[in-house]
């Protein structure tokens, strides 16, 4: 940049909440991991694992999975919400299924059993990896607002606890198959209860002008509810309602339950059938940076059962099982992805001089900046800085403008190519979102304990990426 022109112009501002950093080393606890730290050396650590020692053995870009705290987090929902919907405060206790949708692979599926939650899934492959893991059908409930006969088939053979249907076709479908199959389908309806949760309009699934679920309001769901009691080969086990993504407002589930739980206490009297079920849903947000504000889960989870108990008591019904649905607010936080710097540009623009980082990874495994304007953090991960502050961008390598996966952030403003960086929160919806657009190849999720490091995903190959197109198989020889 010529001197002229840099001497007259600062650096972007940064945005009004992202707060200038009293030590730009420093990583906000809140942001990461339980079992992430920096040492006085400014390396990262994951289980007392450096990253430099990870990227240097393992490569870059990597998904890190810290298991011990998503162990961790699956145990608190488990255990926040079953103390408040215990028996004994006149409730009718709880399951919580892991939403498999957020990432799911073979060790994901086995933690998730081990921790007693059951998982969600929304496609035969999904529901292939849950049975290799060796989760019980009983466990697993399938979603998907257009599920193929094949997806049927396999869920009933596999003895899938919760089939939840989403449309009058949906119905007709399953009946077919379970008639020519000699059993009986455990339905649940996905109804749609007219309450927009407080979120990005592409995650907000629970207003009418969407493609999931059964309208209330439409009418849809008692005439889905009506077809499933009247059917020979459906039994109707319950409602399901889910309002959304990144949710931080407890008011749209307070108002969600409230209108399923209605809904419910209409069929119940309708059609003199018991509905043992409800299913709120997930969407509970977490903090992916200092402006986040996530609800507690154990304020969370005493709302929702104390507007389950208020409800019932006022339409004059029992108290039905609820399940939640958590999958980004157990696994994002347990992983960072970990980046190799390979250019630092300084671009002039109308509002002063803004710093890209680019790194060896992008948009192909995390689409979610460029997709929902979502916002990260990140740090630089090898070393200390001792230049001042300054806001930067990190972008990708992909040929895209929109290729962004930290928009703002606070590094040292000598960040240079070598430099690795790692970005906070980014266990759900980057590898299950990833693709290999520009023919790059996927990156693995490594698995870190205190004593263990794996692949729980292992990095794609070129082969595995070519394998498709015939003219390439002499190339991926050589």
């Amino acid at each position: 940049m010529p001197a002229h022109i840099a001497g007259q112009l600062h650096a972007t501002p940064a945005p009004v909440w992202l707060p200038y950093p009293d030590d730009v080393n420093a990583v906000m606890p809140s942001l990461w991991s339980d079992n992430v730290a920096k040492g006085d050396d400014g390396v990262l650590t994951i289980a007392g694992h450096p990253v430099t020692e990870l990227a240097e053995r393992f490569g870059t870009p990597t998904f890190v999975f810290d298991v011990d705290d998503f162990r961790s987090r699956a145990g608190l929902y488990r255990d926040a919400y079953a103390a408040a919907f215990a028996p004994e405060k006149g409730l009718s206790g709880v399951d919580v299924f892991y939403a498999g949708k957020a990432f799911l692979c073979t060790a994901v599926a086995k933690w998730v059993h081990e921790a007693g939650l059951g998982l969600d899934t929304c496609s035969l492959g999904e529901m292939m990896i849950a049975h290799a893991a060796g989760v019980p059908g009983e466990s697993i409930g399938l979603h998907g607002n257009n599920k193929s006969l094949a997806e049927l088939e396999y869920a009933l053979d596999y003895g899938v606890g919760r089939i939840i249907v989403d449309s009058l076709d949906e119905v007709d479908r399953l009946e077919a198959v379970a008639a020519a199959k000699g059993v009986i389908a455990p339905v649940m309806l996905r109804v749609t209860v007219g309450v927009e949760a407080h979120t990005h309009d592409f995650i907000a699934t629970a207003h009418e002008d969407q493609k999931f679920g059964l309208s209330v309001a439409a009418g849809k769901a008692a005439e889905a509810a009506a077809r499933v009691v009247d059917s020979a080969h459906l039994r109707l086990d319950g409602l399901h309602s889910h309002i959304g993504s990144q949710i931080f407002d407890i008011s749209g589930f307070q108002v969600a339950a409230a209108r399923v739980l209605a809904l419910r206490a209409q069929i119940m009297s309708d059609h003199g059938v018991d509905l043992p079920d409800v299913d709120l849903g997930g969407g509970f947000g977490i903090r992916y940076t200092s402006q986040d504000t996530p609800i507690p889960v154990a304020e969370m989870a005493t709302s929702l059962a104390e507007v389950v108990a208020k409800e019932c008591r006022g339409l004059g019904t029992n108290v039905p099982r609820i399940s939640i649905e958590p999958g980004r607010a157990i696994v994002s936080p347990a992983v960072f992805t970990l980046y190799a710097v390979g250019t630092v540009k300084e671009v002039v623009t109308d509002s002063g001089v803004r710093t890209y980082v680019a790194v060896d990874g992008g948009m192909s495994d995390n689409i979610r900046t460029a997709l929902y304007d979502a916002d990260y953090s990140c740090t630089l991960a090898n070393r200390n800085s001792d230049a001042a502050p300054a806001v930067v961008r990190v972008v990708g390598k992909h040929c895209e403008s929109g290729d962004i996966i930290v928009r703002d952030e606070y590094m040292g403003a000598d960040v240079a190519p070598g430099d690795l960086v790692a970005v906070p929160g980014t266990g759900a919806y980057c590898r299950a979102l990833s693709s290999n657009y520009n023919h790059v190849a996927r990156p693995g999720v490594l698995a870190v304990t205190p004593d263990r490091v794996d692949w729980i995903v292992t990095p794609e190959t070129y082969s595995q990426l070519f394998a498709n197109d015939p003219g390439m198989a002499d190339a991926t020889r050589q």
